[in-house]
């Protein structure tokens, strides 16, 4: 069989968050931090870079790392500095342009390469006319999450903000710093030098009341956009699972809330509240692309029952003729030109719906969610080859959806699972639904294989494991016959 797009969209033991997606040439790259599998912290890993033919958007090549902590000068210790949230440009002069910052030291410095996925060299800190670094002068935002956009006539926008509610500046020795919300900085041709601002465009939630953004004010994650003559910031709402967008017809200013894009728990998609969750959810960050005329939002979803071991994720998503987007929901299928085949083998990794018998839970900072919830996780350490990534701690009630195949004919089901359950995988096409098929399994210590007959519809349809019985599964794939 083809092999076909799924999300997330890169192998199973890579965790690359944040990711700004662009096409350079005729390759989409894809630049994010680099979290560690099982980590305790954000981004500890250096930067890396993964590309896809625009035609073959099934296929992902490792680039490399293209750019380590230590090539810059204020990096006083490898082990505790990490590497947050980039975003990349190619400048006027042909050469590609890196923005980044280091966790909280608040200020944005840039790494400058001749080639997309090269090996990026330490460029300059972003700064004042006079030398003085942005960030550092008193009265200065604190500066987080660079997006960055040259414009059609040269022009260069610099793009932040972090703005979360009740932080714990002094848990990370920082002073309490002004923020508004999400800001711009006009930067000279020279892609370092500030030339006007910073300036907020997008009010954080302490200033977002009787605006349009009530209820979406900005958190984090600016990117930008430029799709004809509309600009598209992107960004993290303070409700942490959603990427909302506003448009203006200036880079500088005049931006107007328009909605969500996507939540990584499918949060207010159809009325969906906190409470009708569908994944397990923490933050969010990305973008949105033009591959081969279709668009995409690239956004991130969390594994092994916390916030540092990220993977992302990707959407189709349409722009409508007015500009507006419309909220999309998570599926298995992501990148893939349409649904996933309804036969073959598929890993449960790929589920787009992931809960427990009380349903998901939002895995907040530091906290590491334990009992009775199943969760996405690998054996081994933090690596880069042998993919094992699979759903652990399956057990009474919990549910694994997956989105969507096209079903022709279809004669039995098999699940891989271990573990020291004994029950019955239920089968079905909607959530808590009649099943179509019953999958009994028993006590293994190793990965086995059980089967049962299956009869389907014709059709596009999801797929819902539920498990009844007692204790627990580890659940690594299913095969469709």
């Amino acid at each position: 069989m083809k092999k076909q797009a799924l999300n997330p969209y890169l192998p199973s033991y890579e965790y690359v968050p944040d990711g700004e997606p662009y096409v350079f040439g005729d390759r989409v790259y894809v630049y994010g931090s680099h979290d560690k599998f099982n980590g305790t912290e954000y981004c500890p890993n250096d930067y890396v870079c993964w590309s896809a033919d625009v035609n073959d958007l099934e296929n992902w090549k490792y680039e490399g790392v293209i750019y380590k902590k230590t090539q810059d000068p204020m990096c006083d210790n490898p082990e505790k500095r990490l590497l947050f949230a980039p975003d990349v440009q190619k400048g006027a002069d042909g050469r590609y342009y890196l923005y980044y910052v280091f966790d909280f030291l608040g200020v944005m410095a840039v790494a400058v390469c001749d080639t997309p996925a090269g090996e990026y060299e330490f460029y300059g800190h972003v700064h004042y006319e006079d030398g003085t670094l942005l960030g550092s002068k008193e009265g200065d935002p604190f500066q987080f999450d660079p997006g960055v956009l040259v414009d059609g006539d040269g022009s260069v926008y610099l793009y932040s903000g972090f703005c979360p509610v009740n932080f714990p500046w002094g848990m990370f020795d920082l002073p309490e710093r002004l923020i508004k919300g999400g800001m711009v900085i006009e930067l000279e041709k020279d892609m370092v030098t500030v030339k006007e601002g910073p300036k907020v465009i997008i009010p954080d939630k302490a200033h977002g009341k009787g605006t349009d953004f009530e209820g979406h004010e900005f958190f984090e994650a600016p990117s930008i956009r430029k799709i004809c003559d509309t600009y598209y910031f992107v960004y993290s709402s303070f409700n942490g699972h959603e990427l909302c967008y506003a448009t203006s017809k200036s880079a500088v200013g005049g931006f107007k809330y328009c909605g969500t894009i996507v939540s990584n728990a499918d949060i207010f998609l159809n009325g969906i509240t906190d409470k009708d969750a569908l994944n397990y959810s923490a933050n969010n960050h990305g973008s949105i692309v033009e591959i081969n005329g279709q668009w995409y939002v690239f956004y991130h979803r969390q594994t092994n029952r916390h916030q540092f071991s990220i993977q992302g994720c990707a959407e189709r998503i349409t722009i409508e003729k007015d500009g507006s987007i419309k909220q999309v929901e998570m599926t298995s299928s992501g990148l893939n030109n349409g649904p996933l085949k309804g036969v073959g083998e598929y890993e449960a990794r790929i589920a787009c719906n992931l809960m427990s018998k009380e349903g998901p839970k939002r895995y907040e900072f530091g906290e590491v969610i334990e009992k009775y919830h199943p969760y996405f996780t690998q054996d081994g350490e933090d690596r880069e080859d042998n993919p094992n990534q699979h759903i652990a701690n399956i057990n009474e009630g919990s549910v694994a959806g997956f989105k969507y195949f096209i079903f022709d004919k279809v004669e039995e089901i098999s699940v891989k699972v271990r573990g020291n359950g004994n029950g019955v995988f239920l089968i079905s096409t909607e959530l808590g639904g009649q099943p179509i098929s019953e999958v009994k399994v028993s006590a293994q210590s190793d990965w086995s294989t059980f089967t049962a007959p299956m009869k389907i519809e014709e059709g596009i349809k999801p797929l819902y494991f539920t498990y009844k019985g007692e204790g627990s599964v580890d659940f690594m794939s299913f095969i469709i016959k």
